[in-house]
């Protein structure tokens, strides 16, 4: 029986060009934390510098209040954590903003998927909580796809 982590890159990334044809954000990765790597991203923004020490830190199950005193950091880019309901049963989102840039602030929102997390910046001026709730929204669908995908082997 295969499982999510089965799934293979091509269907990752084609997750990863749906969503941003969405128009919503303007970069998106997947990546899962056993261990912590990068399974797709969009090559020509930022997402896929993700370090693995950045993504065991955003991943982490215990001590999730510190993340909020810290920060967490993205690519280098300071972030602030905003909502964190990510290991929430029910939600599964993380809402995070970039700090002060020259290139201005960005939403950015975490959803897990099974064993894996898709992670969307919005474009300049993308509202945390639309980009969350359309996240949450294609998690959703992702999710359905996958089981549906996994069914046929």
């Amino acid at each position: 029986m295969q499982c999510i982590g089965d799934i293979s890159e091509e269907v990752w990334q084609d997750y990863i060009t749906l969503f941003l044809q969405t128009g919503m954000c303007c970069d998106a990765a997947v990546i899962t934390n056993s261990p912590p790597w990068l399974l797709a991203s969009y090559p020509e923004v930022n997402l896929f510098q993700l370090t693995q020490e950045e993504m065991q830190i955003l991943l982490v199950r215990e001590e999730r209040e510190k993340l909020f005193l810290q920060g967490i950091t993205l690519t280098g880019t300071k972030c602030l954590l905003i909502r964190d309901n990510l290991y929430t049963e029910g939600n599964n989102t993380m809402d995070l903003h970039t700090k002060g840039q020259s290139r201005g602030s960005h939403a950015v929102t975490v959803v897990q998927i099974e064993s894996v997390y898709l992670v969307v910046i919005g474009h300049k001026g993308t509202g945390g909580g639309s980009l969350n709730f359309k996240a949450f929204r294609m998690a959703g669908y992702i999710r359905e796809a996958i089981h549906q995908h996994l069914a046929h082997f």
